[in-house]
């Protein structure tokens, strides 16, 4: 690996073997480095290798002037994420998160805190990913004397859901609110509340989040299995008129088209919902 550029005294930007710049992390590999310059590679701690060259860029300078023990703490925490999580997570997460703590710590230090309007639903739709929020906030307490209220438990977690499912935030709060609203009306449809600790529920919010990812990154399903479509409109005709209202709401809210199929499937899952609070 042959050295670009010095970041600061712990982050040089550098290439790999491909040609591809690097970001590398290691205690003093900043310090007199010169570009063009060989790295030494018993002082490499971390390689980033980010997606484009525009997120080496912005990584960059993020990492100019950032304090170094706010980046520990949130690599920390992204490596507990995906260990806990257990899955592949976008790379700009180290740039999205940092930032976000980095920024929370700044705003705690002048005496702000923002509440999150999502708090609720992050906590009831992504129970694992608010654990995370919960712990990365102990940690920043533990770690920095820096005591951040609950709501940044859920903006952390939202943080985890975007490189999660490769979302944007944006994206990502259009979901959260869309599975809001989306319950609200089969809430109204079932004329009663809905068993949270059941199985079909759970099944339930696990469908909403990734026909919401779907339908938001444009990859809802395209096929119409008519078959399918015929068979659950006569046998489940209520539960179907149901979802057309869902999938109604979904267009005139975000201007987003349901497919036939997909309301299909998520006819069948209100007719489970509707067995198990009727059981």
């Amino acid at each position: 690996m042959k050295i670009v550029k010095a970041i600061n005294n712990n982050v040089v930007c550098a290439l790999d073997s491909d040609g591809q710049e690097i970001l590398v992390m290691g205690k003093g590999i900043g310090f007199k480095a010169k570009e063009g310059q060989n790295l030494d590679s018993n002082m490499v701690e971390k390689i980033f290798k980010m997606d484009n060259q525009k997120s080496v860029n912005q990584f960059s300078e993020l990492l100019k002037n950032l304090p170094m023990e706010h980046f520990h703490v949130s690599n920390e925490i992204i490596e507990y994420a995906r260990d806990t999580l257990g899955k592949k997570m976008n790379q700009n997460i180290y740039i999205t998160l940092t930032d976000h703590i980095n920024f929370a710590i700044e705003r705690f230090a002048q005496g702000m805190a923002f509440h999150n309007p999502l708090l609720w639903e992050v906590k009831k739709f992504y129970p694992s990913e608010y654990l995370i929020g919960e712990y990365a906030i102990a940690l920043i307490e533990r770690r920095l004397k820096v005591t951040l209220n609950v709501d940044e438990a859920a903006s952390i977690a939202l943080h985890v859901v975007n490189a999660e499912y490769n979302t944007a935030m944006n994206e990502t709060m259009h979901i959260t609110m869309m599975i809001k609203e989306v319950l609200l009306l089969i809430k109204e449809f079932l004329t009663s509340d809905l068993d949270e600790e059941s199985l079909y529920y759970s099944r339930f919010i696990t469908h909403l989040k990734f026909l919401a990812q779907r339908i938001f990154t444009g990859e809802a399903l395209q096929g119409e299995d008519e078959k399918l479509i015929e068979i659950v409109t006569s046998l489940y005709p209520d539960e179907y008129e149901c979802s057309k209202k869902i999938a109604n709401y979904i267009q005139a809210t975000y201007g987003q088209l349901v497919p036939r199929e997909e309301m299909a499937y998520l006819t069948l899952h209100i007719k489970r919902i509707r067995m198990s609070t009727e059981a």
